[in-house]
């Protein structure tokens, strides 16, 4: 709850300064926030933040990809400027080192033996980088590691 406060406080701020791509961008994020807290029926946890907010980078990032291939560079300048402001809401990203550390132990932990227990690895993976690390960039060092 903290977190949404944060955000809150930065919304007003953007506001008065008439910050209006700061201002679109953390409505946009309040509003998706709120969204998921009426689906699940209670208030969210940071974590379910921190995923929120990495799905909407995620969003934006592929974005940026199609504007920049359609010659569009205008509508990625923005989706790039959006991008930015939700990045300072989540939390450090994880070094390469950290993540490989959590998928050694994640592996050790799942008793995996090969790319076969994938699955059973990113399960254990995952909620410990969310929002902290690029999940495909996960996934392909865990099959790396896996087939050894």
């Amino acid at each position: 709850m903290e977190l949404q406060n944060e955000i809150k406080e930065a919304v007003k701020s953007a506001m008065k300064s008439g910050d209006s791509v700061t201002l679109s961008t953390l409505r946009l994020l309040l509003a998706a926030i709120h969204n998921e807290e009426i689906k699940v029926q209670r208030e969210l946890r940071l974590e379910e933040i921190h995923r929120i907010i990495a799905t909407l980078c995620k969003q934006r990032s592929e974005a940026i990809d199609l504007y920049r291939k359609g010659k569009r560079d205008d509508l990625a300048r923005k989706e790039e400027a959006e991008l930015e402001i939700l990045k300072r809401w989540l939390p450090q990203p994880l070094s390469d080192d950290e993540v490989k550390n959590i998928i050694q132990a994640s592996i050790a932990e799942a008793g995996a033996r090969g790319v076969q227990d994938l699955g059973k690895v990113m399960k254990l993976v995952m909620p410990k980088v969310s929002g902290r690390s690029d999940g495909k960039q996960v996934s392909e060092l865990a099959k790396t590691l896996l087939a050894g």
